[in-house]
């Protein structure tokens, strides 16, 4: 099968490159350094759809505000969607985060419309929603660099990137499922302590500065909001001490470093 990775350069996309390419399949990256610009009227997707049968879509865009991140995620999800359908592909398969309709951060607010474009699209669709990644401590970091990690209090039930990508491909392979069972990892962990784990293990000396986020997204981050509503989804198999260990103290494949 020849299946289309929008965003195929990132974290999440050379994973699911990785595990389509080991599963025999035909992966296709759609990205600038492929020539295929997704936010700027599609230039170069029609001919890189070209025998599609499916479509991943794990682009990004790095902001917090909800004007950029819903202009981001809606002029994209059409493109793809529009060329899709003509292009004769078959399904559309995204990557969602779990809690975005109960914590009202602005980068969430793109999410939703992300997955309301693909409802009202052309193509059958699938959509899943997977909770924060480990490597989501490493990012917290990297973006505010400096002697002090500022980080937000939150519960999160942090899943392996790796994980996150298998389950996006056997989606993939399958038939449309429109919103798929919520993936999640294997235990809750707070985000500060994650980060305390993280420095320790690289020795770095930073000190950690946990904040509340105010009002009702404070409240929802520091609760339940970002984990899964029930126990019936898939849920990941490394925990994020295995992680660590793995990456980290054994020097494996770290996200922000380019591994």
């Amino acid at each position: 099968m020849k299946v289309a990775v929008a965003g195929g350069t990132g974290l999440i996309g050379r994973y699911v490159v990785e595990e389509l390419v080991a599963a025999g399949h035909e992966p296709v990256v759609l990205s600038r350094s492929r020539g295929v610009d997704l936010v700027s009227g599609g230039a170069g997707l029609d001919a890189a759809l070209d025998g599609v049968d499916t479509v991943v879509d794990v682009s990004n865009v790095t902001t917090t505000g909800a004007r950029k991140s819903v202009a981001f995620f809606e002029a994209v999800g059409r493109t793809l969607l529009d060329a899709g359908e003509r292009a004769g592909v078959r399904h559309h398969v995204v990557l969602s985060i779990v809690g975005i309709d109960r914590v009202g951060l602005g980068y969430y607010q793109g999410k939703l419309r992300q997955e309301d474009v693909v409802r009202g699209g052309p193509v059958p669709w699938s959509v899943l929603r997977a909770t924060q990644f480990h490597e989501f401590a490493e990012q917290t970091l990297e973006r505010v660099p400096g002697p002090l990690a500022v980080v937000p209090r939150m519960r999160t039930r942090p899943v392996a990137a790796r994980e996150v990508a298998r389950h996006l491909v056997k989606l993939a392979l399958g038939p449309a499922q429109g919103m798929a069972p919520e993936l999640a990892g294997p235990r809750v962990e707070q985000l500060v302590d994650m980060v305390r784990q993280l420095l320790r293990a690289r020795r770095e000396r930073r000190l950690v500065v946990p904040v509340r986020m105010p009002g009702a997204v404070g409240a929802a981050m520091t609760g339940d909001g970002q984990l899964p509503l029930d126990d019936s989804g898939p849920r990941g198999a490394e925990t994020f001490d295995e992680w660590l260990t793995r990456c980290v103290v054994r020097g494996g494949p770290s996200s922000v470093r380019g591994g």
